[in-house]
C-alpha cells in the first residue's frame, strides 16, 4: 500500500491525525520549538506521562533515533510519538532516518491510518532543511506500509514547505 502524502504548512499541533510525531529533545519533558508547542497544546497529563516514561524506562534519556508513544491528550489525535533527532555535525546523520523509520514503526504497531511529522532536526538542532526532507523521502519511499492510508508532513513556514515539495515531487 502506497500512501497518500501532504505537504503543508502550518501548526502541527492543530491537525487532525491519528499520530503526531513530536520532534522531541531525550528528556522527553518538553522544550523549545516543536517539542515545547505539543507539550503545550496537549496539556499538563503529557508532562506526566512523559516523567513517568522518563523515570521508569529512559533515565538517561530517549536515545537519538528511538521512539517512543504517548497519548496525545488534548491534541486532535490519538497517539503523540516523541523521538529524538540528531545534532547537525555533531551526531550520526543516519540517525535521521531511525527517527522516521522508528516512528513509522510505532504508528503501524497501532494501527495508525494517518500521521504527522514535523521536519524532524531543522530547529535548534541545525539539521538543514534539504537534509531533512530527502532523509524522510528515503525513508518513506522504500517503507513497506501496512496501515498508515496518510502521511502529513507539516512544515513551519512556505520556505520549508516549498522544500519539501521540490523533494516529494515525483511521489506525492
Amino acid at each position: 500500500m502506497t500512501p497518500k502524502i501532504q505537504i503543508l504548512q502550518g501548526d502541527i499541533t492543530e491537525i487532525t491525525a491519528d499520530a503526531i510525531v513530536n520532534a522531541a529533545n531525550s528528556s522527553l519533558l518538553g522544550g523549545g520549538g516543536v517539542d515545547g508547542a505539543i507539550h503545550r497544546y496537549a496539556g499538563p497529563k503529557l508532562y506526566e506521562e512523559c516523567l513517568s516514561l522518563r523515570n521508569s524506562n529512559y533515565k538517561d534519556g530517549l536515545p537519538t533515533g528511538q521512539a517512543v508513544a504517548t497519548k496525545a491528550y488534548e491534541l486532535d489525535a490519538k497517539y503523540i510519538i516523541h523521538t529524538v533527532g540528531p545534532i547537525y555535525e555533531q551526531d550520526d546523520i543516519s540517525l535521521l532516518a531511525d527517527c522516521y523509520n522508528n516512528s513509522l514503526l510505532i504508528a503501524e504497531n497501532l494501527k495508525c491510518k494517518s500521521i504527522a511529522f514535523p521536519s524532524i532536526s531543522t530547529g535548534v538542532f541545525r539539521v538543514p532543511i534539504e537534509v531533512s526532507a530527502q532523509t524522510a523521502r528515503k525513508v518513506i519511499s522504500e517503507y513497506e506500509f501496512k496501515s498508515i492510508e496518510t502521511i502529513m508532513l507539516v512544515l513551519f513556514n512556505p520556505w520549508y514547505q516549498k522544500t519539501y515539495k521540490q523533494i516529494f515531487e515525483d511521489i506525492s
